[in-house]
């Protein structure tokens, strides 16, 4: 989907690096899988990078190990994203998202093809908004947070570090760090771990 999204902006994709021994030397549409992840190194003076790996723990692993490569955000061109949202680099939004005013999206978050965020929401870093995930506005989402498909956030809402909110929940209070919520009203299930 990265590769897909990043053409679609109009740019040209050199290379994938990936660690599955068994894709190197293959190719991901056409693009060839040149090596390890590691090996992006040699490779830093003709990024910038962008990670297309959408497990949140390991974007960060990632970002963290290879601070030294130049980080770019993609957004598709079916995208909706007013004039004064600021996206950091890293940051991947897929076609079908509409993005309202004033909204800060972190380093390294992912949002999912056609999920919704209102008004003055602030979405962390290593965040992943899935497809058709709604927040409403002045929503906030703490770093590695991860919102499942078709879930909804009222207004007002904090998402917790590393919170997880199951298909389909409504989040109609915080949801504490590190935990798992499910249902309507989403209710805390379980607290997780590292």
């Amino acid at each position: 989907m990265v590769v897909a999204t990043l053409r679609s902006a109009g740019h040209r994709v050199a290379g994938v690096f990936d660690d599955d021994p068994n894709r190197q030397g293959r190719s991901v549409l056409g693009v060839p899988v040149l090596g390890s992840i590691e090996q992006a190194l040699n490779y830093k003076e003709r990024g910038p990078f962008v990670i297309a790996i959408g497990d949140n723990r390991t974007r960060k692993s990632i970002a963290e190990r290879f601070e030294s490569l130049e980080w770019m955000s993609v957004v598709h061109p079916a995208a909706q994203i007013h004039s004064s949202v600021e996206i950091a680099p890293g940051a991947v939004v897929f076609a079908g998202v509409v993005i309202q005013p004033d909204v800060v999206i972190g380093e390294h978050t992912i949002l999912n093809t056609g999920c919704t965020v209102d008004h003055d929401c602030t979405i962390g870093p290593f965040a992943h908004i899935t497809p058709g995930a709604h927040l409403a506005g002045a929503v906030h989402v703490g770093e590695g947070a991860f919102l499942g498909i078709g879930s909804s956030v009222v207004p007002n809402q904090h998402i917790g570090t590393w919170a997880v909110v199951g298909a389909g929940g409504t989040v109609v209070r915080d949801v504490p760090d590190k935990t798992l919520v499910v249902g309507v009203p989403a209710k805390v299930v379980r607290i997780l771990g590292e």
